[in-house]
C-alpha cells in the first residue's frame, strides 16, 4: 500500500462494473479485482454483483479465510470517499390510526346481534323440548 492512497468516489468506482474492468469497495478500501474474476472460487458473477456499492457485508457474510484476506492487498488501489455514499434512510414506523373508543361499542353491538338471536333460538328449542314430553 502506498503512503498516500488515491481517494475515489462511489460514482468513479461504480463505473468499473464489467468483467474486463471490475472494482469493489470492501472495508472503505477500493480493490481492482479484474484479474481475479476468473480465479474467484465463487465465480465472477459473485464479484460483479457486488460492484457499485459497499461490498463489505457481502464479503464478511461469506466468511473468507485469512489467505483470501491477505490476497486482497495485491488488488488494493485506494480508499473510498465515505461522503459519496448515499445517506441511509432512517426507519420511520408507520403512523397508526388513533384508537377510536366508539368502535368498542360497535363491536359489542355486533356480538349482541349474533348472541341474542342464538339465545332466542336456544330458548325456543328448550321450550319445544320440554313441552313436547307433556
Amino acid at each position: 500500500m502506498g503512503s498516500d492512497p488515491k481517494v475515489y468516489s462511489l460514482a468513479e468506482v461504480s463505473e468499473h462494473n464489467y468483467n474486463k474492468d471490475c472494482w469493489l469497495v470492501i472495508g472503505g478500501k477500493v480493490y481492482d479485482v479484474t484479474n481475479f474474476l476468473e480465479e474467484h472460487p465463487g465465480g465472477d458473477e459473485v464479484l460483479l454483483s457486488a460492484t457499485g456499492k459497499d461490498a463489505t457485508d457481502d464479503f464478511e457474510d461469506v466468511g473468507h479465510s485469512t489467505t483470501a484476506r491477505e490476497m486482497m492487498d495485491q488488488y488494493y488501489i485506494g480508499e473510498i470517499d465515505p461522503s459519496t455514499f448515499p445517506k441511509k434512510a432512517t426507519y420511520k414506523p408507520a403512523k397508526q390510526a388513533h384508537y377510536d373508543q366508539d368502535k368498542t361499542s360497535e363491536f359489542i353491538i355486533r356480538i349482541l346481534q349474533f348472541l341474542v338471536p342464538l339465545a332466542i333460538l336456544g330458548l325456543a328449542v328448550a321450550v319445544r323440548f320440554y313441552t313436547k314430553t307433556s
